[in-house]
């Protein structure tokens, strides 16, 4: 055999092989877009690179394949659902505990269902993997629960937080909490019919200072 017949097959298996390469990174990249969604652009620009975000997102779906992931029972859904009607009520009275309350809720649900929830970061990488179309969500809830701990949160900005961890708590449980149990009257945030939050008045006032 040639020398020149044994570079062209070289350059051949070359060629071949880099079209494998790229059909595969390819499809890496069409299934981690499928996958993430909204997540994999904006993991794209917070990397420095394309492969890296890419390397990352594969990264977050090997962690989370080797958790026990598993999906709540029947009971424990049913349970949960109940506790989330119970928050969205005590939004009338109490908006800020609501959400305090709401994300107490999710932290509960994400451990029974096997996600670790010690780290802040941590989580928010997790839930991407399974949960990416309401994680953007989550991060804004979370964004305004932190401006309801420092005080500035105004009453539309806990109406706000409270709904959009209802997105993920849906997500989490596989139902919506309040369609859970037909025919029972709760005070939805998401509804602008629903009830605003209950303000104190002279009365209550005079009811505290009498106990």
């Amino acid at each position: 055999m040639s020398s020149g017949t044994i570079v062209a097959i070289i350059v051949v298996v070359v060629v071949v092989a880099a079209v494998v390469i790229a059909g595969s990174l390819a499809m890496r990249r069409r299934r981690l877009q499928q996958r993430f969604g909204p997540e994999y652009d904006r993991a794209v620009e917070s990397a420095d690179s394309r492969h890296e975000a890419e390397a990352e997102l594969a990264g977050r779906e090997k962690r989370v394949k080797g958790l026990n992931i598993r999906p709540l029972d029947p009971a424990a859904r049913d349970r949960y659902a109940s506790q989330w009607m119970a928050v969205q009520e005590q939004f009338v009275d109490s908006p800020a505990q609501s959400v305090t309350s709401a994300q107490a809720l999710i932290t509960a649900v994400m451990a029974e269902r096997g996600y670790p929830t010690e780290d802040p970061g941590q989580i928010e990488a997790d839930l991407s993997v399974e949960h990416a179309a309401t994680i953007d969500q989550f991060r804004t809830a979370q964004e305004l629960s932190g401006r309801a701990a420092s005080g500035s949160a105004s009453t539309e900005d806990l109406r706000l937080a409270l709904v959009h961890y209802r997105a993920l708590f849906a997500d989490l449980l596989g139902t919506d909490p309040v369609s859970t149990t037909p025919g029972t009257t709760t005070s939805d945030p998401d509804d602008e019919s629903a009830p605003a939050p209950r303000r104190a008045t002279d009365t209550d006032a005079a009811t505290d200072t009498s106990r």
